[in-house]
């Protein structure tokens, strides 16, 4: 937007410091809006889907999953990465009955989450699944998920105590409020 030039930060040189089977990573020297420069160092990450299933008893389906990077067990709805060039509904369809083993009838395409503007690029697309039936879970090698049932004042109060934190699962609470999901 042209109205927001004054805050823009002009790249002038760009430079690969991590190549990973998922994230890379840049550092970046830029021009700040003052004239002088800066180092930006980012992730750059292929996007991402999340599924806000409703089961037909009015109940959220989530999973509970190991999370390495914090060593602990996380609540979350279910998600997953986008391949090269493939359509993010086709990526929640797979994710789901992948993760799940739920397929769904209806999907409603809710909008786009941002998880950490700061230091990655990284764009998670939210879909609403209704009308579920269940299947059998195709996990990936080395994939290890339980599927848990909330309601979504159960998932409120789980983030009002700490037993939910993850933030696009926190962001999906929000749209299942916003949707009347009850």
């Amino acid at each position: 937007m042209s109205e927001d030039r004054h805050l823009y930060e002009e790249p002038l040189q760009s430079q690969r410091v991590f190549d990973g089977n998922l994230l890379h990573v840049n550092r970046d020297t830029v021009r700040l809006p003052d004239g002088s420069e800066a180092t930006r160092e980012y992730i750059l990450h292929p996007g991402a889907v999340m599924i806000i299933p409703q089961l037909p008893d009015g109940r959220l389906l989530l999973e509970r999953q190991y999370r390495y990077p914090l060593h602990r067990v996380f609540i979350e709805f279910p998600a997953g990465k986008l391949e090269a060039g493939e359509d993010p509904l086709e990526c929640a369809k797979r994710e789901l009955l992948e993760e799940t083993g739920y397929s769904a009838a209806s999907w409603e395409y809710l909008g786009v989450l941002h998880p950490i503007i700061s230091y990655t690029d990284e764009e998670i697309k939210l879909f609403l699944a209704r009308d579920l039936s269940a299947g059998e879970a195709q996990l990936d090698a080395g994939e290890f998920v339980e599927c848990i049932a909330m309601s979504i004042d159960e998932m409120v109060a789980g983030v009002i105590d700490g037993s939910i934190t993850d933030a696009k699962t926190v962001s999906g609470i929000f749209w299942a409020q916003q949707k009347s999901l009850k």
